[in-house]
């Protein structure tokens, strides 16, 4: 919210009813506070865009910010709009690393749109915003999304866990299936393109560990896909 309160005409907060402090605090900063039970991250961010006033949006998650750059960027758009998407670049401290390798940056985000021409689409919990109508154009902004991802080990590993409880219950309602090839053979590729492809060996420690929790996440997708396939199987 401070990241933005010099750049944005108004502030709205989505919230999936927390337990801790985010209602207080987002009251305190005189943002418009809203609650709804949380149905998914996509359904979740394309419910907050029908309580903004304006038609140009800028979505942020709540671990997220704006560099210096990107705020100056995003007041010279707001001067005159000349495309209908504005992508940006997003840059994670993992533990407390920038990380600048692993295929995570410079993970280009389309942020900034016209809230008339598109929505939030994918596979949850991997959601993607998508300028629908036919006739649209997009242009890159300078400078980062400040992401702030995990600061511990043992976060990661939580957010994988979770992570995957949700994606292979979409994979499953959308039939898609997990072959054993696949669980075999894309985890090495996952952690090959991670650390070795895409230079993760380069950001020291935190590539390494990045490398490895994303294969065993890759493992883990697949596996709790072919789970749930047996169960419904059973169930029959």
């Amino acid at each position: 919210m401070d990241s933005v309160k010099d750049v944005a005409d108004e502030i709205v907060v989505l919230d999936s009813f927390s337990k801790d402090k985010t209602e207080e605090i987002c009251k305190s900063h005189g943002v418009k506070f809203y609650q709804h039970v949380f149905d998914g991250h996509i359904q979740q961010k394309n419910r907050a865009i029908t309580y903004a006033t304006y038609h140009h949006v800028l979505s942020l998650d709540a671990d997220e910010a704006l560099d210096d750059t990107l705020k100056k960027s995003i007041l010279e758009v707001k001067l005159n709009w000349t495309h209908d998407g504005y992508y940006m670049n997003r840059l994670t401290n993992y533990c407390g690393h920038w990380v600048k390798h692993c295929n995570w940056y410079p993970d280009k985000k389309l942020r900034l749109w016209d809230c008339r021409k598109g929505s939030w689409t994918g596979i949850n919990p991997h959601d993607k915003y998508e300028l629908t109508d036919g006739d649209t154009n997009t242009t890159h902004l300078k400078g980062d999304i400040l992401h702030y991802s995990y600061y511990t080990i043992e976060d990661h590993y939580k957010q994988v866990e979770y992570f995957t409880n949700i994606a292979s219950k979409a994979y499953v309602d959308a039939g898609k299936k997990a072959p054993l090839f696949k669980l075999l053979a894309n985890p090495i590729a996952k952690f090959i393109d991670h650390y070795i492809l895409h230079l993760g060996f380069l950001d020291g420690k935190a590539g390494y560990s990045i490398s490895k929790i994303s294969a065993f996440a890759t493992y883990l997708k697949y596996k709790k896909i072919r789970d749930l396939y047996k169960q419904k199987a059973l169930a029959k």
